[in-house]
């Protein structure tokens, strides 16, 4: 005949009393416990790292320009200064032309490139055509004229040169 283990037969004979296995119980759920609080405190940590890394990316995105538009404020005081001067026409080309100076370096100093094909080869990765004409004093392909100037930023186009092309 067998007998059954009884519950008051201690842990040497390879079983655990009703004690041993409350008190094993009880440190599991203490262990459960700081399992899951450790969880929660992670879990508010990622939250909170996200919520920093949106505003940081919000803040990036809402001062990007700054440089850009500091480096801008001297061309629109020449403009002002410009258009508050009572002089002659040739003192306010000249001073057109300064400020459209000032305006070039600004844009080419932050990637902005002029794309400016008179009389080059026509680029379909630069150039739209607007028409093609004859022309005995181009060659066959290139750039007679330039309605509007394109323009490359960071080598990425901004937007394409609006061209008269030379029929073959």
């Amino acid at each position: 005949m067998t007998t059954e283990p009884q519950p008051h037969e201690n842990a040497a004979d390879g079983h655990e009393t009703a004690d041993d296995l409350a008190l094993r119980v009880e440190e599991l759920e203490q262990q459960l416990g700081q399992a899951r609080d450790e969880q929660l405190r992670d879990r508010a940590e990622l939250e909170n790292q996200r919520r920093r890394l949106l505003r940081e990316a919000e803040q990036a995105r809402k001062f990007a320009n700054e440089k850009l538009l500091a480096e801008l404020l001297p061309v629109f005081d020449s403009l002002e200064a410009g258009l508050a001067a009572n002089g002659e026409a040739s003192a306010l080309r000249e001073g057109m032309e300064l400020t459209l100076r000032q305006l070039a370096r600004v844009a080419e100093g932050n990637g902005l490139l002029v794309v400016d094909p008179a009389g080059q080869p026509f680029d379909p990765e630069r150039h739209q055509a607007m028409s093609l004409v004859p022309s005995p004093a181009h060659a066959p392909g290139s750039v007679v004229q330039v309605y509007q100037k394109g323009y490359v930023l960071n080598e990425r186009l901004l937007r394409p040169a609006l061209v008269v092309v030379a029929a073959d």
